[in-house]
């Protein structure tokens, strides 16, 4: 009988994850309050105690060492407790073993299984909060169970669910009934139906997990992340630093062919992720931050905290990147305002503030240029660049201008008439309109030209025998 009740309290332990020592603690205060439910006029303290070798258990009740009893129950005489413990005094507390009953009655063992089971679920619970309190600002996997109309995700994490809220959701990610993720744990908290633990896939903290997770010089500080800006399921970007000389930070956290970058942005769903190296200088970290984008200036204002860029033309597209997202992410990376611009808006710019041409003496310093000139050398200046000091030559007297002969009408339309063809120059002579055809035509060119001489009055378009031409005009 003492092995059997052994083993249910062993097999009830693994079931319910937790120590032998809490089952039997359990069971002790279920024997108190059958003995209690069934003795209910009973006063006095009592204790009871389970072997955990043999399985025997024990009640004790708590008595007072008096000289005089008054209340039998409460209370002990010395010479009754001396029996029990030669050392003891009055005015001690002294354990008496009480007579447990033989039977119990069904209210008293009903009593006792409600107890052992409210008491183990009690245990279960704090033991899966202190679980998982441990575990908060951490990664757990987990398999996605159902899905509410609220568009909430649970979870099942082992022991206990856990809720992805949407705010907390990828939105450009798809989750299905049965898929194992990995979430970030950002609250644990004791609620009324047990422990409930709310997990993120947005928070940027993930991604520095992962980065642990992946990369053995972040988790040893050999590698140091310093900060992290995310847009979930789109973009990150991340500044790492070396804490120990000779040490590649962005080849550290990328890989030997990107497979250690590639594993992250594989758990993500595929998002970007851009790994720049932090600077103690705001300029130079400025200009990592907006890779991969090519950066040619950076002019910082420390006061108001605001960065100018100057970037190449052709790359000023990359900078700002797809709807400002590269120059979005660089400015909460750093910190600063940035704002970017094109070499030639940057060059306008400043020649317009400088107006005796600042610009182009920057331009000609770059150009090598004689420092005398003998015989026919040239100074090497462009063109179409004027110097800044020199007026425009003047044509001297002595080289007169070319004269040019005057043009005359006639001899412009001479000169038109001669390169000008037209179609009877070209086609062949044709025989005259009233030769070779009938009675109509002949009519027709006799009619026209007694109107040209002006023998014959025009007729109307409604009369008949009308051979008009379309030149004539209709009254």
């Amino acid at each position: 009988m003492k092995s059997d009740f052994l083993i249910a309290i062993t097999q009830l332990a693994a079931e319910k994850r937790l120590p032998k020592e809490v089952v039997l603690e359990a069971v002790e205060t279920a024997l108190i309050s059958a003995y209690k439910k069934e003795n209910a006029a009973i006063t006095q303290v009592v204790i009871a105690r389970v072997d955990p070798n043999t399985g025997e258990f024990k009640l004790f009740a708590e008595k007072a060492v008096v000289e005089t009893v008054l209340d039998p129950q409460v209370e002990i005489s010395l010479s009754e407790a001396v029996k029990q413990k030669k050392d003891i005094t009055t005015g001690t507390i002294l354990s008496v073993p009480v007579v447990l009953p033989t039977g119990a009655g069904r209210i008293a063992a009903q009593t006792a299984k409600q107890v052992v089971l409210q008491r183990l679920k009690e245990a279960e619970r704090d033991a899966i909060y202190e679980e998982y309190a441990t575990k908060q600002e951490d990664i757990v996997t987990g398999t996605i169970l159902r899905k509410d109309p609220s568009k909430n995700i649970f979870l099942e994490l082992g022991r206990t669910e856990a809720l992805l809220p949407p705010s907390e959701q990828i939105s450009n990610e798809r989750y299905r009934i049965g898929q194992r993720i990995r979430v970030f744990v950002i609250e644990v908290a004791r609620t009324i139906k047990g422990t409930q633990v709310i997990v993120s896939r947005t928070h940027r903290n993930l991604l520095k997990r992962l980065f642990e997770m992946e990369v053995p010089e972040t988790l040893n500080s050999t590698v140091e992340i310093k900060r992290i800006a995310r847009e979930p399921g789109q973009r990150s970007k991340v500044a790492v630093a070396a804490s120990q000389p000779g040490v590649d930070a962005v080849g550290s956290c990328v890989g030997q062919r990107g497979i250690r970058i590639q594993n992250i942005v594989n758990e993500l769903g595929g998002e970007k992720i851009d790994v720049v190296l932090w600077d103690e200088d705001p300029s130079v970290f400025i200009a990592n931050a907006l890779s991969p984008a090519h950066v040619l200036n950076v002019r910082v204002s420390p006061v108001q905290k605001t960065a100018t860029v100057v970037v190449p033309d052709r790359q000023l597209s990359l900078a700002i990147g797809k709807e400002g997202q590269n120059a979005r992410l660089a400015a909460r990376l750093t910190g600063w305002k940035i704002d970017i611009k094109s070499a030639t808006i940057a060059e306008d710019e400043k020649a317009r503030v400088d107006p005796e041409g600042e610009a182009i003496l920057a331009k000609l310093e770059k150009q090598p240029v004689a420092a005398s000139v003998t015989g026919e050398q040239k100074m090497a200046i462009p063109f179409d660049v004027p110097a800044r000091h020199e007026e425009p030559p003047v044509p001297t007297p002595e080289e007169p201008f070319p004269i040019v002969e005057p043009i005359t009408l006639e001899s412009t339309a001479q000169a038109t008439q001669k390169s000008l063809r037209f179609a009877e120059d070209i086609l062949t002579q044709r025989p005259l309109a009233d030769e070779g055809r009938g009675k109509k035509a002949k009519k027709k060119g006799t009619v026209k030209k007694e109107r040209e001489e002006g023998t014959k009055p025009k007729k109307t378009r409604y009369e008949k025998n009308d051979y008009l031409d379309d030149e004539d005009e209709i009254v």
